[in-house]
């Protein structure tokens, strides 16, 4: 990971955590391109349909800037069995013996390539929120599909030109 990526892992990880600072959870999406732009869609964990529809629009808007360089971060719960971390909104139930909240995040660089991690985080008995360091994975990883940011990486790989124009528009 070069250190323009890093800087854009700090930013919009910090932006994920004030969000979770005022109670909210959205996804928030980094762009480096043409110009740099910030997108957050707070339904995004609502289910898998506004996650796949945010995805979308990210990648339309990536691709509209020449976007070259890309961080999406999302707040989750994360269990981790040994073998698979599974994840769940964090508004869908108080957390279980073995579950962390977390920041989850997935970055992409053009000439260097994807990379993921987290940023954990514990409450304090009033409720605050408490966050780690950021944690860059370099183990390899199979993500699954739904991983936050597969979508719109899928996406701005496909080679479809002029993605905006093949969405719906909305009236």
């Amino acid at each position: 990971m070069n250190s323009e990526t890093a800087v854009l892992v700090e930013d919009i990880t910090a932006r994920v955590q004030q969000a979770v600072r005022a109670g909210d959870y959205p996804a928030i999406v980094g762009l480096h391109g043409d110009r740099t732009l910030i997108l957050s869609d707070y339904d995004y964990l609502i289910n898998w349909a506004t996650s796949l529809e945010f995805e979308i629009r990210a990648a339309a808007k990536a691709q509209a800037n020449a976007t070259h360089r890309w961080v999406f971060a999302v707040a989750q719960v994360w269990y981790d069995d040994g073998d698979t971390i599974q994840a769940r909104p964090l508004h869908t139930a108080p957390l279980q013996p073995g579950e962390i909240e977390t920041i989850s995040w997935m970055s992409y660089d053009a000439d260097d390539g994807v990379d993921y991690g987290r940023v954990q985080f514990a409450r304090r008995p009033g409720g605050q929120p408490v966050f780690d360091d950021a944690v860059y994975f370099t183990d390899p990883m199979q993500p699954l599909n739904r991983l936050p940011g597969s979508a719109m990486h899928r996406l701005l790989l496909a080679g479809i030109p002029d993605l905006a124009s093949a969405l719906p528009q909305r009236h």
